[in-house]
């Protein structure tokens, strides 16, 4: 149990800005840090519901509340996939050679491309987000977005095949076993199952705009890289929950 513990708080300080309790990396947990990371999407999902609802019966204006609902994914996880989203974007956009387009990956400098991709994005997203506290009975499904997004990622980060340039790819596929695999499909299943039931056609409506959004993001990169990274993944993660959000609000 105690392994157990220490690898979701691993995952939870990889993934997460909240504050962590757990003292150092524990290489023997890091095969469970991948596995972990739809627990991670639960918990976000319950902050982002959870705050929403209460700055709602504050009394905050629909277009603050817009404001927060669209930014608090990536406040919450650090910026960390929006910031794959953005160097995928930048290396996809450029149209260069694979080569290039590697180095362009993993080039610290922020492209042209980057700017205006993150900017669309935040525009559609904020209308999306405006649109669903207009109607605050789609605030419920905030919670499932995340663990859907990332059982999603998880499953093909450990599935297909990596960038060799990406250590982070690598790293997590070691001692990587068909039971964790299998336990990030099923929490996958859940989060969707659970969308659907509690709230019908549109909640498969929603589960189907992620799925989209995601194996189409994900294999467009694919195509280009000639495999999935960290950033790759970041950026599937990120169109996947976009997605969802510009969906529901249209429902």
């Amino acid at each position: 149990m105690k392994r157990f513990l220490n690898g979701f708080f691993m995952s939870l300080g990889m993934f997460c800005a909240i504050p962590v309790p757990y003292k150092k990396w524990n290489e023997s947990c890091a095969n469970l840090v991948i596995p972990f990371f739809p627990m991670v999407g639960l918990l976000i999902g319950l902050l982002w519901y959870g705050v929403s609802r209460l700055l709602y019966l504050a009394g905050l204006s629909a277009v603050m509340l817009s404001a927060f609902l669209m930014l608090f994914p990536y406040v919450i996880t650090g910026f960390l996939h929006i910031d794959g989203f953005m160097d995928a974007s930048d290396a996809i956009l450029s149209r260069r050679p694979l080569e290039e387009k590697l180095k362009i990956l993993k080039d610290p400098h922020t492209g042209a491309f980057a700017v205006v991709s993150v900017l669309v994005l935040f525009v559609i997203c904020f209308a999306g987000a405006y649109e669903v506290v207009s109607d605050t009975g789609k605030l419920p499904y905030l919670v499932f977005l995340p663990v859907i997004s990332r059982s999603l990622t998880g499953l093909t980060l450990l599935s297909l095949k990596v960038i060799p340039q990406s250590g982070y790819g690598s790293y997590f596929k070691k001692n990587i076993k068909p039971i964790h695999r299998i336990s990030l499909a099923l929490a996958g299943f859940f989060a969707a199952a659970a969308l659907c039931l509690l709230f019908s056609v549109k909640g498969l409506i929603v589960v189907l705009a992620m799925a989209a959004g995601f194996f189409l993001s994900i294999l467009s990169a694919y195509r280009q890289f000639g495999g999935i990274s960290g950033d790759v993944s970041g950026y599937a993660l990120t169109v996947s929950e976009a997605c969802g959000l510009i969906v529901l609000a249209l429902v």
